[in-house]
This record gives structure tokens, sequence and C-alpha cells, in this order.
């Protein structure tokens, strides 16, 4: 980051335009700056006005407009920070839009450079092609464990090291310093210790602040999910992906997996058995979220989950139902501005040229609804489609449902269970049993075979509901996305119920 500020100042840039949530680590990274090319740093907010970093003078100016004016007296080979200033971007003034214009056009000609810190990127038509963007990324590994240091030496507990450190530090990536701050210091007062699982907990709150990802806590493997064993393996050859070993050996780093396929059928409980397969943290976005009335700020969205998931990395990233939050890219010019589009254009130039260690699981009902771009080859590493299972998967799922609600699956006909559903989804399968478990409860009982089938007689499978919209999703997977079941599973008998 600092190189980079160097290297914008010394070309003449007059216009940066940080996002970061760290107000303090960017200030300290401007001040090394402005030391290193022995520029004068002034910071300016809405209540202190513009200050001089150096000897601490006040020039006054609290108000927007003035501080524009007051410019004009800060000395050439200056830096002037505006703290916050994107909260008057937001529906700006014009009159302050245009001064702002005219100050960085007048900073160009006398080695000025004005940087705006805000939290989030505000930018008002008129001056997007007058400011550089810059991503302040969130703190490495190193920068924390400087932070932990800090909080070990002051709670006068032992120098952490070697795989401790390392759970601890995994824990606390994604967190701005302050944030892992806060994370070790309840840790410490909670336990006496720094706890990596506390500090993850912690995280998970901060994360879910904004809305737009949340760190789901996975309970589910591969033992949870009932056949697609094609898929199954596809995931073991690549759980050890993220460790070095697979770096030494030259392996490029997954960039991710898409499922398609009919509701039900097990594609939201396979991506958390993906994060359990590598044993990494998942992350959920719902790629709805990203959109947002005001300008800019559906991009804005999509870069703070990248930098977020990047920061957490090895993670999973989780995109549940993904034709929702791009399906609209298409038209996108004529009914939100080509907003939807921008953010698309984003999120599948990043899959392409990704290389922190994230591996994007994304599901799908509708394939119909997804843009031909975010199919091919080079977003994913593979695109699987899910059918309706067999009669063996039906089996394995019968047997999984009722383990899972402690009862012995030796108990019951599975076979007879198994062909009775045939046409039924996983989620159907789970439904059935537990219907059957209340009326069991209702008369005093347990649930048995003839308690399902009673309520298999008045069940309406999805493949009858939706018989020509599955034949659909049949008809395009074929020879465009591998099968999640080997042919040889396969041909053990999928159809759709008469």
């Amino acid at each position: 980051m600092r190189e980079k500020l160097i290297n914008y100042i010394r070309a003449g840039y007059s216009g940066l335009y940080i996002v970061s949530h760290e107000e303090a680590r960017v200030e300290a990274e401007i001040k090394a700056v402005a030391r290193e090319l022995k520029y004068g740093l002034y910071a300016w907010t809405v209540t202190t006005g513009l200050v001089n970093t150096k000897d601490g003078q006040h020039l006054g100016a609290q108000d927007p407009m003035e501080a524009m004016l007051t410019m004009d007296e800060i000395p050439e080979g200056s830096v002037i920070l505006l703290r916050d200033f994107h909260a008057f971007l937001t529906d700006p003034n014009p009159i302050l839009a245009r001064a702002l214009k005219d100050e960085l056009s007048m900073a160009k000609t006398q080695g000025k450079v004005i940087v705006i810190l805000g939290c989030k990127l505000v930018l008002p038509p008129e001056l997007e092609r007058e400011i550089t963007v810059i991503e302040f990324k969130l703190p490495d590994k190193t920068q924390q464990g400087t932070v932990l240091d800090s909080i070990t030496e002051s709670a006068k507990l032992k120098k952490i090291a070697g795989d401790e450190r390392d759970l601890i530090l995994d824990a606390a990536t994604g967190l701005t310093t302050t944030e892992a701050e806060n994370a070790f210091a309840l840790s410490v007062v909670k336990s006496k210790k720094i706890d990596p699982v506390i500090v993850a907990r912690e995280k998970a709150q901060t994360v879910k602040k904004n809305g737009l990802l949340e760190i789901v806590e996975v309970k589910e493997g591969l033992d949870n999910i009932g056949g697609l064993d094609a898929l199954k393996d596809w995931l073991l050859k690549r759980k050890d992906a993220f460790s070095n070993r697979a770096v030494n050996y030259g392996l490029p780093c997954p960039k991710g997996l898409l499922i398609i396929g009919i509701p039900g059928t097990g594609k939201s409980l396979t991506a958390k058995a993906t994060a359990s397969v590598f044993g990494r943290p998942l992350l959920k976005l719902d790629a709805g979220r990203l959109f947002a009335g005001l300008v800019g700020q559906s991009e804005g969205n999509l870069r703070s989950v990248i930098q977020t998931a990047e920061a957490i990395a090895p993670a999973v990233l989780w995109i549940d139902e993904i034709e929702k939050g791009f399906s609209g890219s298409k038209s996108s010019g004529s009914t939100d501005g080509g907003t939807s589009s921008r953010v698309f254009g984003s999120f599948i130039s990043w899959m392409q040229d990704k290389r922190a260690p994230v591996f994007v699981v994304a599901t799908a009902n509708d394939v119909s609804q997804l843009p031909p771009e975010l199919l091919r080859k080079g977003r994913f590493d593979e695109m699987f489609f899910v059918d309706l299972p067999n009669q063996n998967e039906r089996e394995a799922i019968w047997r999984i449902q009722i383990a899972r609600y402690g009862r012995d699956p030796e108990q019951f006909d599975i076979p007879a269970l198994a062909k009775a559903t045939d046409g039924s989804t996983g989620s159907e399968i789970e439904q059935a049993f537990i219907d059957a478990m209340y009326a069991a409860f209702a008369d005093g009982k347990e649930p048995s075979d003839l308690a399902v089938s009673m309520v298999l007689t008045e069940q309406v499978p999805l493949s009858k509901l939706m018989a020509e919209q599955i034949a659909a999703i049949r008809q395009w997977a074929m020879g465009r996305a591998r099968l999640a079941t080997s042919v040889q599973e396969k041909n053990k008998g999928r159809k759709i119920a008469a």
C-alpha cells in the first residue's frame, strides 16, 4: 500500500480515495508516505477543520465548502487528508462537487494531493474520472501477529508460538486490527488465555454486521449426503488443495464449483460439506444483497465481499441460488442503468483472475437464468448437475434421515421406503419422516413403516408438480454439465414418477 501511494503521488495524481474502516492504520501509512516524500500533511474533519499534523496549527474551515476555499492557503508539496468526506458526497451539493473538482485541478499544478478517507465508496458522476480509488486491504497475519504480541504482553501472558499461534491468527484473519485487538482482549477476559474459538466467534459476529456475508457453522460432512458419488470423489481429490504440499507440488489454487439441479436434491448440503472436506471456514453470500439503491454502492458491496473473503482465506465462499443475483445482468442497461451488468462483470473477472485461496461454491436451480459468461470454463473448475436420487441413493438418504432423528434405520424396511419414494428429493424424504414422527407422537407411538407409508400416500413430489421444468433442466444439463452421480450409479434407476 505504501509503495502504491508513493507511486501515485510521484506520478502527479491529485485525487485519491481510500476505502477503509481502519482510519488509524491508514493515517499511519499516509504519515509515513508524507515523511518519505518530504510532503506536509494536513488533515480535515467536520469537527476540527483543517489541521497541520506537524505542529497542530488549526486553519479552521470545519464547513466542507469553506475547507475547499482554505486549501489555497496550504503550501505546495502537501497531502490533504479529508476524513469522512464521503458523507458529503452521498447527496452532494453541486457547488461542493464543482469546488472539489476545481481544487483537484489546481492541486495537480501545485504539487498537492487530496486524499479522501471513508468507510465506503461514494463518488458522484462528476468526480468519478477525477479521483483514483484505492482499496486498503485488511491486515495480514504479520500485522495481526503484532497485535497478538501486544495483547499477550499487556496481559502478562506467555508469548504464543507454533501451531497455537497459527490457529489464533487464522481465526483473526478478516478482522481489522482494532477488531482483532478487541477479540483477543475479550478472550483473555473470558478464558484467561487467547482462545481461537472465541476469536472465531467474534469474527463471525463482525462479518454479520454488514449484512452481506455470514460465517456458517459447519456440522455436515460428506457422510450426511446420500449418493452423489462422482461429486464426492471430485471433492476428496481436492481436500488438500490449500496445503503447503499442494503449493510445493505446483498445483494451481482451485477456483470453485458450480452445482445446478433440482430443488431439494442436496446442493446446499454439498456446499456445507465442501467446507468440511477442505477444513476451512464457510462464508455465505446472498447475491441479492449486493444490490443497493445508491450509485456505486452495489459495486462497493462486491468489493467489500471480495476483500473480506480474501482476508479470511483460505476459505469457502458459498453463493446460494446465484441466478437470483445475476439473472438481470443481460437487461441491466435498460432496467438499472447497468449496475447489475457492472457487478456481474466485476465478479466474473475476479473469478477468472483471483489468486487468493477462496474456493467458490455456487448453487443454482434455474440454469436458464444464468448468463452464459458464467458457465464457460475458467470461471469454475467444474459444473455438476444433481438429479433426482436413484434407488441406492434414496436408501442412503432414508438411513441418514432416520438416524438423524434418533431412530435405528434397521427397524425400518429401507428398500421398500426407497421404492415408495421413487421421484422424491432428499428434502421430501426428510419431510416425510418428520411428518410420520408427528403422526406417531400424536398417537403415543414410535414412527414405523406404516406411519411413513400413510404420509407418502398424501405427499405429491416435486417431480410431479414440476415434471416439465425438471425435464427441461435435465435436457439442458445433458452434455453441458458433469453428473454428480456416476453413470454406473445413475443407470441403477433414476426416473420421474408417473
